[in-house]
């Protein structure tokens, strides 16, 4: 059973992971399926460099998995239940005031 403290981790983790667009991108088109990083680069038209940090972001989150297949590696999502908290995430409403932000929004970079 998981301790709080590795419950805030994994949390933390997946926040690192989904706060960047690109991020976002690669876990949306590996949920769709497993892919191989050229054909990641293509879809998402960024470069295999961008990609590679990018992937290796998620690695170090556990986010993702590298499979070896022959001479090349193919990417896949870490665990299946990763896809379905995608689409919880996606399609969670989000309830925000839209002339409303927090009040120290400008000092802490948010909202």
């Amino acid at each position: 059973m998981l301790t709080l403290a590795a419950d805030i981790e994994v949390l933390a983790r997946f926040g690192r992971a989904l706060a960047d667009p690109i991020r976002c991108r690669i876990l949306l088109a590996l949920r769709a399926a497993p892919a191989h990083p050229a054909d990641l680069a293509d879809a998402l038209e960024i470069s295999r460099t961008r990609l590679s940090n990018h992937l290796a972001c998620l690695r170090d989150c556990g986010l993702v998995v590298a499979v070896p297949v022959g001479r090349r590696t193919r990417y896949e999502l870490a665990d299946e239940r990763l896809g379905h908290a995608l689409d919880d995430l996606r399609t969670a409403v989000v309830a925000v005031e839209a002339d409303k932000t927090c009040a120290d929004a400008d000092q802490k970079g948010c909202c």
